[in-house]
């Protein structure tokens, strides 16, 4: 039973960072239809005003907003492409922010070059043990073997996730020595808007290690390995 209550509060712990994020790029995804253009039309616009040479927009799938440094792309989910929000207008911001980061070869870019690598290959070992579960639990043969195997996955899953900490402040800079001031100095918002643009800003900085973090627990799988 003690266990069981551990792993709830851990999985809540995982995955409130995750949904506090959601449900601020939801609760300024309302289209607002005095906007000039959409949030793709505001990434080009930006990276010809900047003139970032040789950096394209493109759409991707939901919730995996990014920009690419290999094929040099801004990538925004269809409702930030097309749409017309705070959010929008914020996420394209913030992912502009990462190609002026790798336009101007700025230093705090190197950061997810250098960790990122790291973070996937603990989070990809700790996946590995975890599926490896049933081939364990034949050749050991011991609960407590099997708690060690366990705790290592989920450990080496967290520190994976908490890798990502270390490349925050890139997308601190990305979000508010970036994105903040263009959409200021630009007035592309209204500034009884700001507040809301900043909390979005805030939510893209965070979102990698929301994701990450929310990753690490199968709340199903854990719960029924503990059990046992």
């Amino acid at each position: 039973m003690l266990l069981l209550i551990i792993a709830a509060v851990l999985a809540a712990l995982v995955y409130l960072p995750s949904v506090w994020v959601r449900h601020v790029m939801s609760k300024n995804g309302k289209e607002l239809s005095d906007f000039p253009g959409t949030g793709g039309e505001l990434a080009e616009h930006l990276i010809n005003r900047f003139e970032l040479s040789g950096i394209k927009v493109e759409e991707t799938q939901p919730f995996r907003d990014h920009f690419d440094p290999q094929e040099q792309a801004v990538r925004l989910s269809p409702d930030n492409f097309n749409g017309k929000s705070l959010t929008a207008i914020a996420v394209a911001a913030h992912e502009v922010g990462h190609a002026i980061q790798f336009h101007r070869k700025e230093k705090i870019f190197e950061l997810r070059k250098k960790y990122l690598p790291i973070a996937h290959i603990l989070n990809r070992v700790g996946i590995s043990i975890m599926w490896s579960f049933p081939v364990l639990g034949l050749v050991l043969r011991s609960p407590s073997a099997m708690g060690i195997a366990v705790g290592c996955s989920l450990l080496l899953q967290l520190i994976g996730a908490l890798a990502y900490l270390i490349i925050l402040p890139e997308e601190w800079d990305a979000s508010f020595n970036k994105a903040l001031p263009i959409l200021m100095e630009g007035d592309y918002v209204a500034e009884s808007q700001l507040p809301n643009i900043r909390n979005v800003l805030q939510a893209a900085a965070f979102t990698y290690f929301a994701s990450a973090l929310a990753n690490v627990l199968n709340i199903g799988r854990w719960l029924l390995l503990l059990r046992r």
